[in-house]
């Protein structure tokens, strides 16, 4: 007598348990292959049920890309930001951040920032959330430096004043390309020498002032 075997049905969980794994799911996807990488189906396939489940729980694909974005981005700015030492001096604190987030380990990350602005080109939910994240990283690193600076009077008084909107700007601007070009594999292969070379592009050019327009001929 001939028996046919079938494929065993994905185990009832409560609705909450089920949208957990689903979220997770796609979260470890963009992990390990980018935001590209997220469809409905995929998504299904890693949790082992219907691409129609997923549609149920996230019926808006671009929506729940942008929600698989923030989670990513925001879980490594929260751990980043929070071992900022304020026991120890600025330029420590912001080159153990850079070489943090130049670190290789890191790159899975990178992707998804990379892919972030690309995508978030069509995708409205997801360039929405792009922008709010940059934001996010720009106010919590010009805080930091902000409270840095305000203990510090070489940093506010001294020959190379330190701006912290400005310095913001420019580690988030070169950290980002950095971390692009690692992508590629077009970067130093010493990244904690590239960490000190950034930090010192921020720290230690000293702040000119705008010149004066100079008086019209008569």
């Amino acid at each position: 007598m001939k028996t046919t075997s079938r494929a065993a049905a994905p185990r009832r969980l409560p609705p909450e348990e089920r949208e957990r794994s689903i979220v997770d799911a796609a979260v470890s996807l963009a992990g390990e292959s980018g935001l590209e990488a997220l469809t409905v189906r995929a998504v299904a396939a890693r949790v082992g049920v219907t691409p129609a489940l997923v549609a149920h729980y996230r019926p808006v694909m671009e929506s729940f890309v942008a929600e698989v974005f923030t989670t990513i981005v925001a879980a490594e700015r929260d751990e980043v930001i929070a071992s900022y030492d304020p026991s120890v001096d600025l330029r420590t604190n912001l080159l153990r951040l850079i070489e943090t987030l130049l670190d290789d380990s890191r790159d899975d990350v990178a992707m998804v920032w990379v892919q972030s602005w690309a995508l978030g080109a069509r995708n409205e939910a997801l360039g929405a959330r792009v922008r709010t994240e940059m934001d996010l990283w720009h106010s919590a690193l010009e805080d930091l430096i902000a409270r840095a600076v305000a203990e510090d009077p070489m940093l506010r008084e001294g020959p190379l004043q330190v701006d912290p909107d400005s310095s913001a700007w420019m580690l988030l601007a070169m950290v980002d390309g950095m971390s692009a070009h690692s992508l590629v594999h077009w970067a130093p292969r010493d990244r904690a020498d590239l960490a000190r070379r950034t930090l010192s592009a921020v720290l230690d050019v000293p702040i000119v002032e705008p010149a004066q327009p100079a008086e019209p001929l008569r």
